[in-house]
């Protein structure tokens, strides 16, 4: 299962993917798939000596020159994102996405552009986040037409329908975790926005993990860091209202709210990226609420991700209007990925 010796295989991701069999099966292939598209694409490895190639929560991304341009090879282990990953590149075509050069799907493999993985949104000033945010929202905000990639995507409105049916299950199941209020409240949005998505005709291709830290900038032709532009990564594509959207641009940066009043601050930033992508505040509060109940459920599931799941607590209640007592203030809340048993996407 060793990889090739200049190609290292990142601990993290190993540690990750050794937890199952699956994994476990995934990892010990890893190596010739990686070959095989150097071989396959005719790719030069553009790897220091010593250094790791770049990992993500779900594949591994190495980079490579095509032809003597800088460019990154993925691949990704096989799972329900990833498998449909691809044909939302080919469908953005490097329009505020990065663009997809060549893919693999047997190996889940998809040649990209080369991003700079050291510049983000992450730490730009939230004006800039703001406007770029915007920006790129409505430039992947694709209208459905003929190409076949369209039939790929799970629309926004069955996932709402989905959670109707799962959201009351799985809550009792883990012990009524938050009060019933909250999750009431999902619940309304849910019937509500699904029974609108299924009647609207305003569907677009929805990035639905379009937050900070995938949104990387973009480099000039010779690989130097351009002056400007940036390009999202690491889609989670589906179709339907575009408001779902803007959810994790909340539940990420949340020390950067304002420290007098932080509630009235993630109200003021879901109404701010909103506008700036020409969408609907209310929907994207509305639909924010749902997706951090069903993120509350999912961390209360998982031991050792009692600070996520408070963090979800406080922006599902504080968008609902009624922020819950006994939560630890908005500032001590965790980012994405720092509890300290956390391994979970941003």
């Amino acid at each position: 299962m060793s990889p090739p010796a200049d190609v290292p295989i990142p601990p993290d991701l190993m540690r990750r993917y050794s937890r199952s069999s699956a994994g476990r099966a995934w990892l010990a292939s890893l190596p010739d798939m990686i070959r095989g598209r150097l071989d396959q694409w005719q790719l030069e490895l553009d790897l220091e000596p010593g250094t790791l190639p770049w990992s993500g929560h779900g594949g591994v991304v190495v980079p490579v020159r095509a032809a003597g341009v800088a460019s990154a090879l993925k691949v990704a282990f096989p799972h329900d994102e990833a498998l449909v990953e691809r044909h939302a590149l080919a469908l953005w075509d490097g329009h505020g996405a990065v663009q997809l050069l060549a893919s693999d799907a047997g190996t889940c493999s998809m040649l990209l552009e080369r991003l700079d993985a050291a510049r983000s949104l992450r730490t730009e000033p939230m004006e800039t986040a703001l406007e770029v945010w915007g920006r790129l929202m409505r430039e992947l905000c694709l209208v459905p037409d003929g190409r076949p990639q369209w039939q790929e995507f799970v629309h926004v409105a069955a996932r709402a329908e989905q959670w109707s049916d799962d959201l009351p299950a799985e809550w009792e199941q883990l012990g009524r975790p938050f009060p019933r209020w909250l999750l009431e409240a999902a619940l309304e949005v849910c019937q509500t926005r699904g029974a609108v998505g299924r009647r609207s005709s305003d569907d677009v291709l929805v990035n639905t993990d379009f937050h900070y830290l995938n949104i990387l900038a973009r480099l000039d032709e010779g690989g130097s860091a351009a002056a400007t532009g940036f390009a999202a990564i690491d889609p989670q594509p589906m179709v339907g209202e575009a408001e779902f959207a803007v959810a994790p641009v909340l539940w990420n940066r949340i020390p950067d709210l304002p420290a007098r009043d932080p509630a009235a601050g993630l109200l003021a930033r879901c109404h701010d990226f909103s506008v700036a992508a020409g969408l609907d505040p209310e929907v994207a509060r509305q639909w924010s609420l749902a997706r951090e109940v069903d993120n509350a459920l999912h961390y209360a599931s998982r031991p050792g991700h009692g600070g996520d799941m408070a963090r979800s607590l406080w922006v599902a209640s504080t968008l609902a209007g009624r922020t819950l007592d006994g939560l630890p203030a908005a500032h001590d809340l965790p980012e994405p990925g720092g509890d300290a048993l956390n391994s979970s996407p941003a």
